[in-house]
């Protein structure tokens, strides 16, 4: 698969950092540690930030 179609379902750069993060489990682990700790861990804050700094065309 080329890297456009793999990109293409992307808004930016948050989008694919946090499809990487579930692919390999730190989501999973990050949302664990977040639940037990009480505490947001910003993921959706973040993600939305790289959105809008680091945008892909379409």
């Amino acid at each position: 698969m080329s890297w456009k179609k793999l990109l293409k379902q992307d808004k930016g750069l948050g989008d694919t950092i946090e499809r990487i993060t579930t692919k390999t489990g730190i989501k999973k682990a990050v949302d664990y540690v977040s639940e037990k700790t009480g505490h947001d861990c910003g993921c959706e804050a973040r993600k939305e930030m790289l959105n809008r700094r680091f945008k892909y065309d379409s």
